[in-house]
Formats: C-alpha cells, structure tokens, sequence
C-alpha cells in the first residue's frame, strides 16, 4: 500500500517514507499508517486521506469507496490510540465525515495568542496549512494596518474569520465576505464564541456583481483581500465607492497579485508602500505574499 502524494502532473502516487512538509504527527508516520491501511479489507477502496490539524488534535479522515467493517475500524481505532491520532471515515461530501468514536461531530481549535482568538472548526474547513505562519502574518497585518475604533473594515474572501476576528478587537466595525456558506456559518459562530459583537459576515460570490448587496452599499476606510489562486479582479473596481484609504492583499499567487497590483495602480489610483512574502508552505515553490496599497 502507498501512502503519499500525487507525482507533479499526473495520478501516480510518489512512494514516500516520511514528509518533512506535513505535520510530524502524520509526517513521520507515513510507513505506520501504510502498514495499518494494509491490513484493512477496505484497503484498495480508500483513494484519499484528509489530514486536519489543530493546536492539540490531529484528525486523519479516511475517503471510503465501501463501508468498513467492524474489524476494519478496530484496527484504525487503535492506530489513532498508538499515535493520539483522531479517526474519521467519509462516505461521501465533506458533510458525510463522522469520527469512528466519540462525539457524532469533531471539533478541532486553532488560537491566535497574541489577539486572543480561538477558532473552532471541523475537520473538513478551510484553514491557513501553517499556523505558526499564519500567526506572524496575522500579526503583520495588524501592525500594518493600525486599526483603531474609528475604522470601518471590510476583509473580502474571509474564509472562516482568520483575519476578521482578530481585526475586530481593534476596530468598530468589520464586516467579512465569504462565498461559502458553511465556512460563513463557523465565522458567525466563531464570533459568538469569541464574544465579539461588531463583526457581521455575509455569504457572496465575489467573482460577480455585488453592488446591490446591503453590505456593498456602505463605505469602508479600509479593505482586506485574501482571495484564492484566481485573484480578486472582479471585486477591486467596487473600491472606487468604498473609499478606503489602506488596502491590504495577502496572495498565494504572485502572478494574479501583479496583475491586480496593476489594476490598484494604475487604475485606482493607489501607491504600493510595503511588500513581502512569508514562507507559508517551507520546502516548495509557493510563497504567501503581502502587498499594502495606500490612497
């Protein structure tokens, strides 16, 4: 049985010992983890594993083709004994993922210390892979932007809050935009959970027109982007009618942030003051990168 990643380009898995990328949890344990996927009757029916990590639990949630059987979850339940390893199996959608034991539904947490923000999330949502990372971008981008309680943040691409939040214990108002609606969902519970009360999320597609949306239609002094791969040139030209004066964008591509750098630029009118990556993702090509813009 081989445990691993896909090979560049095409399906074939790399044949692989150990992973100094993922979390040492998982990492170091690759060979185990074959051995164990190995003596499951279920084990040609498995083609992916999801890998969710939190400040104190790991979570390895198994994509299952068949039902497994007793004997099969016996033999996963101990491994995630020996390792301190949660299990879950998925039938099917990211809704389907259900722990072998315990609870019907996982949580797992991610903190930001320095902001005092705790993230609840389950074992399928979309977080930053790096939280140590994450925790000096965080950082950085609330040194640079200086929030106080006079501001009016809109933070677009939110995902769960990661930045929203944290910006909320400093500013008076900070509304977050999300396509999807459960990540929409755990960043309102997210702030209840945290008791802050001056936030509001709102689901929206931002590859389309949202100048009719209630949120869209009110003024904000500063702006912050963290968009997919794709970019987020769709959404800048709505900054003419927002106002701001500080842009922040966090990218995970620096081709599509040169592009909409230009549209900032150029045809918006801002200066590029301060610019950098962080080395989301150690020992491979990706960075994340930073770019500040000032009207």
């Amino acid at each position: 049985v081989l445990v691993g990643f896909r090979e560049r380009r095409n399906q074939f898995l790399a044949e692989m010992e150990s992973c100094k990328v993922m979390h040492p949890i998982v990492g170091e344990k690759l060979m185990d983890l074959s051995a164990m996927i190995g003596q499951l009757s279920i084990k040609d029916k498995i083609p992916q594993i999801e890998v969710a990590i939190g400040d104190e639990d790991c979570v390895l949630a198994f994509r299952v083709l068949e039902p497994a059987t007793d004997e099969d979850k016996e033999i996963m339940r101990a491994f995630g004994h020996q390792h301190n390893i949660s299990i879950c199996l998925q039938s099917k959608g990211p809704d389907t993922i259900v722990p072998i034991e315990g609870e019907p539904e996982l949580m797992l947490t991610y903190s930001l210390p320095e902001q005092g923000i705790t993230f609840r999330f389950k074992p399928a949502t979309f977080t930053q892979v790096n939280y140590e990372i994450n925790r000096q971008m965080v950082s950085r981008v609330m040194q640079e932007m200086d929030f106080n309680e006079q501001d009016r943040v809109l933070d677009l691409f939110c995902g769960l809050g990661n930045f929203t939040l944290p910006i909320a214990t400093k500013a008076g108002y900070v509304v977050g935009i999300e396509g999807d609606q459960p990540l929409v969902n755990h960043a309102k519970d997210n702030a209840q959970f945290n008791k802050l009360t001056n936030v509001e999320f709102f689901v929206a597609d931002l590859s389309k027109d949202v100048s009719d949306q209630v949120w869209a239609r009110q003024k904000y002094n500063k702006v912050m982007l963290d968009p997919s791969r794709a970019g987020a040139s769709e959404v800048l030209h709505n900054l003419k009618k927002w106002g701001p004066e500080l842009v922040m964008y966090i990218s995970c591509n620096p081709s599509t942030l040169a592009r909409d750098a230009g549209i900032l630029v150029n045809e918006l009118g801002y200066t590029l003051v301060k610019a950098g990556v962080m080395d989301m993702f150690p020992q491979t090509g990706h960075v994340e990168s930073i770019a500040l813009f000032k009207k």
